[in-house]
Order: C-alpha cells, then sequence, then structure tokens
C-alpha cells in the first residue's frame, strides 16, 4: 500500500502500519470483503474513503482512519 502525501515522523510508519494491519484484519473478518474480489487476482488501484489527519494524529489512530477508509474500497457492502 502506498500513502502518497502521507507526512507521517519515520519513527511512526512501523506503529501506523500495524494498526492498519490490526484494524484491516479486524473488519475484514467481521464483515468480509466485497463479492466482486472474492475471487482473487490483482487490481490496479482500489478507491477506498477519505480519511482527516490531524497534525497531532497518534500513529494508532491514524492506523485505523487508514483501514477503515481501505475497508470501504475492498470490503462487502451492507445491504
Amino acid at each position: 500500500m502506498v500513502l502518497d502525501g502521507l507526512a507521517v515522523d519515520r519513527t511512526h510508519g512501523g506503529r501506523v502500519r500495524a494498526a492498519v494491519e490490526q484494524e484491516l484484519t479486524r473488519l475484514l473478518a467481521s464483515g468480509g470483503v466485497a463479492p466482486e474480489l472474492k475471487s482473487g487476482g490483482a487490481v490496479p488501484a482500489v478507491r477506498g474513503g477519505n480519511i482527516r489527519v490531524e497534525e497531532r494524529s497518534r500513529p494508532a489512530d491514524l492506523g485505523k482512519n487508514i483501514a477503515g477508509a481501505v475497508y470501504g474500497g475492498i470490503g462487502a457492502r451492507k445491504k
């Protein structure tokens, strides 16, 4: 995943990544993946939701927000 234009302190990069992985795993386990992605394969891009980055965002909160935005593009749609 490329987070283009996201200014994260080098020391926080690993924590943001870990938070994204943890939250995205939780979301996928509880809600599943979109039916059109279940067969697998590669996609050139996924349009997720928007995130709001505050100047003093904690890495864990930032990772959780990023995961939510990604899940918005790949997760199962609620009926």
